[in-house]
């Protein structure tokens, strides 16, 4: 237990899940703190890691070969020990949920949209491709058209040919507009994002985390294991929060839009948490070759830099 008890409530509350996400919680650890330090540490410094989570041993070892399964982590062995990293899949998937993350400032939108066409589709690879574009941002302004005004084609063409959809996917790319912030169009936003919705989830993470921010401002001194599960914690929550989120711009959200302070805080947070965080990692994992390289240079440029 830590002397802090916010995040003792934040341990807490990750420890009720039912069923508790292991799994989840292995990907957020990689994407955030392993693959900065050169992608492949042993079983063992994950199971060190994640104990005080709460995860045993056993459910360790389970999620790491589902994830294997799953073609997430691919293992080394050296002699009786076991070093897992990210696959090439699996590193493009953490790529493409994890670089709006920590990127430290938003586009400014021209007012242009990308829509995408499923009506020529199969119902079952319609779902798919749905499904998919949705954790892009994308969302339906019609049954069987989506929507986003911040699309990247390239993104979008390489899901579709995942999916083998691209050629029975129709895709239109609009001019920017003069009148990006008609009442009809922030209405039809508000209903085709749930926006009401994802700023409820956004106060409920400041509601978390700011007494954790405030306990930790008054510490003389940060302890590294709380600095570590603070920040693992932290990104594990905002993660699955961008995940919802389509990063609309300003023009068509609500002028309190709670996302904006949530970003402020997560950004505050990891700044004051990193470099402590840091010297509990490099301690605590260990590589097939002896000790933790160096972080790369551009995990120190999350958030809009960390020194």
């Amino acid at each position: 237990m830590s002397s802090i008890a916010p995040l003792n409530n934040l341990v807490r509350r990750f420890q009720e899940q039912i069923p508790i996400r292991a799994s989840s919680l292995i990907v957020t650890l990689y994407g955030d703190a392993i693959e900065p330090h050169g992608g492949a540490v042993w079983l063992g410094s994950l199971i060190q890691l994640l104990e005080p989570f709460g995860i045993n041993e056993r459910l360790i070892r389970t999620s790491i070969f589902r994830l294997t399964k799953e073609g997430w982590l691919t293992a080394e062995k050296v002699g009786r020990r076991s070093y897992y990293s990210l696959t090439g899949t699996g590193r493009r998937r953490f790529d493409k949920a994890f670089k709006r993350v920590y990127n430290s400032v938003v586009p400014q939108w021209d007012g242009s949209w990308c829509l995408v066409m499923l009506t020529q589709l199969a119902a079952d690879q319609r779902k798919r491709v749905r499904e998919e574009l949705e954790w892009q941002g994308f969302g339906a302004i019609a049954p069987t058209v989506l929507a986003s005004p911040r699309a990247d084609r390239s993104d979008v063409n390489a899901t579709l040919v995942d999916l083998d959809a691209l050629e029975d996917t129709i895709i239109f790319e609009t001019t920017g507009q003069d009148v990006m912030t008609s009442r009809a169009l922030r209405a039809q936003a508000r209903e085709s994002w749930r926006i009401d919705e994802l700023g409820a989830h956004y106060s409920e993470f400041i509601q978390l985390f700011r007494p954790v921010w405030q306990a930790l401002r008054e510490q003389e001194r940060l302890q590294p294991q709380d600095c570590f599960m603070v920040r693992l914690l932290l990104i594990h929550e905002y993660r699955k929060l961008l995940l919802r989120d389509p990063h609309l711009p300003d023009e068509l959200l609500p002028s309190d839009w709670e996302g904006r302070a949530a970003r402020q805080l997560c950004r505050n947070l990891y700044r004051l948490t990193c470099a402590d965080a840091e010297q509990w990692l490099t301690g605590a994992m260990e590589t097939a070759d002896g000790p933790l390289p160096d972080a790369s240079e551009s995990f120190y440029k999350r958030f809009g830099g960390l020194k």
